[in-house]
């Protein structure tokens, strides 16, 4: 089953449950996927569908962060109810250490040798870790590296 075709069973789950915070949230993504087969104008795949939910992911996280510092703990918690919806459709992330050996690994096969090679590291990277990671930390972790 497609990502797509899952995001639309859970969404009738969702509606004969009465789960309203998981069923705005698929609604949400569904306006997004919508808007990206819009703007690329062909149906998505699952990739494509991995990258609006990585990015509908970021901005909650984004978000979470900035209600956080503004003290508002209610809406704080709605994003965190949503942000554990969405990682039910996303791929388990990698850790840092996993991480770290993959870039170790890609450093090594791109032969970079400096903070210069950091657009070939992170081209080589961000594809093998689609989904599965933080751009953030991979581009932190790869700028440690390059710089040992």
């Amino acid at each position: 089953m497609s990502l797509a075709e899952q995001l639309n069973s859970d969404m009738k789950q969702a509606m004969k449950n009465k789960e309203k915070t998981r069923l705005s949230v698929i609604r949400m993504v569904k306006a997004a996927l919508k808007n990206e087969e819009i703007k690329l104008g062909r149906a998505l795949t699952d990739e494509d569908v991995l990258t609006v939910l990585s990015r509908e992911m970021k901005q909650r996280k984004e978000s979470l962060q900035e209600f956080e510092k503004a003290g508002r703990d209610d809406l704080v918690e709605t994003l965190k109810e949503e942000i554990s919806v969405l990682e039910t459709y996303l791929p388990e992330q990698m850790s840092e250490d996993e991480l770290r050996q993959l870039v170790s690994d890609t450093i090594t096969e791109v032969g970079a040798v400096s903070k210069a090679d950091m657009g070939k590291v992170m081209g080589a990277i961000m594809p093998k870790v689609k989904g599965k990671a933080d751009g953030a930390l991979v581009n932190r972790l790869v700028q440690e590296a390059l710089s040992r």
